[in-house]
């Protein structure tokens, strides 16, 4: 299949990035580790958490290590800007059918911490859902059938029913190729899920032409649920870019606004992305460049917006963003 080449946009000038930037990297935590990526963040009794992606091997000489020893660690902030990371992983699941569990998405619901992951598996994909009140014991609720991942919960019920946005990796029905889509399912326990729709298409985004999905947990706004998504396009003339031979894709991010009662219903969707990989540590000397992945969003009292993104699938970063312009992208 031909895909349209994606021309090169700028991120929207109504998002600034931090300048203390990347606000996590490897060598901030104090155990070896090589990438740390693609977090969870939220606020919870009072602090802001961070579980983030830990993939071990060696920043210098770049390799990783196998997929097996990736786990997830923990980190506090009193700022958001600031972190302190815990001194070991608080997750890590590994067995003769589970290869690794990475990334997290945390969403507070009901007074508890519950996070989203993606799970390896010597079968396929699996998307689960854990609880924890202390970030060191985590029940696990449910682990959904391959191929399944980028789940994030919305945190609260709708209807008196759990909603939660994923991505099916539909390759065999979507012509052999990429292709994902963000879909939405609900639940009345966090343990069964169903009544799923499609929601977002990626042919329904100016500025992807391979695949989109969730990104953050969406975030209540008056005028409705603020949610990011992950865009991808994908050029075969790219270089080498990253650790890798070839690395021919570059992911966006994107901003949506669903109606409040019910999400299945997409108000507005900004066409043009919000953020685009330009900064240093987004475009150069990470595992892939060219990569921004959102996996925390927080609305402070202010009306500040905090995303919480991956850069380069190598290191952490913050953005900021007034709430009332990124619900005018949306509109």
């Amino acid at each position: 299949m031909t895909v349209p080449i994606i021309k090169f946009q700028a991120s929207s000038l109504v998002i600034q990035r931090h300048s203390a930037n990347p606000i996590l990297d490897a060598k901030r935590v104090p155990y070896p580790t090589a990438l740390v990526f693609n977090a969870g963040v939220t606020k919870f009794n009072g602090k802001y958490v961070m579980v983030f992606r830990n993939d071990y091997g060696s920043l210098s000489e770049e390799t990783i290590e196998p997929a097996s020893t990736t786990d997830l660690g923990i980190a506090y902030s009193l700022d958001g800007v600031n972190w302190e990371v815990g001194p070991k992983p608080c997750f890590k699941l590994h067995d003769n059918e589970i290869i690794r569990a990475y990334d997290p998405r945390l969403t507070v619901l009901d007074g508890r911490c519950y996070m989203c992951f993606a799970v390896d598996t010597q079968h396929g994909i699996r998307g689960g859902i854990a609880v924890t009140d202390d970030f060191e014991n985590f029940e696990i609720l449910s682990l959904s059938t391959p191929d399944l991942r980028n789940m994030v919960l919305f945190p609260e019920r709708i209807a008196g029913k759990y909603v939660r946005l994923e991505r099916p990796f539909t390759v065999y029905s979507r012509g052999g190729a990429d292709r994902f889509d963000t879909w939405i399912s609900d639940s009345p326990d966090l343990k069964y899920w169903g009544n799923s729709d499609l929601l977002l298409a990626v042919e329904q985004v100016p500025f992807a032409n391979d695949k989109i999905g969730p990104a953050a947990p969406p975030v209540k706004t008056e005028k409705g649920w603020l949610t990011t998504f992950h865009a991808v396009d994908i050029d075969i003339s790219r270089g080498k870019n990253g650790w890798e031979p070839t690395w021919k894709k570059r992911y966006t991010a994107g901003i949506m606004l669903l109606d409040l009662d019910n999400p299945k219903k997409i108000i507005g969707m900004c066409k043009e992305p919000l953020l685009v990989p330009e900064a240093i540590y987004e475009v150069a000397g990470g595992f892939r460049n060219n990569v921004i992945f959102p996996g925390g969003m927080i609305l402070e009292e202010s009306g500040e917006v905090k995303i919480y993104y991956g850069a380069a699938d190598t290191v952490v970063c913050l953005a900021t963003a007034q709430v009332d312009d990124l619900i005018n992208l949306c509109l």
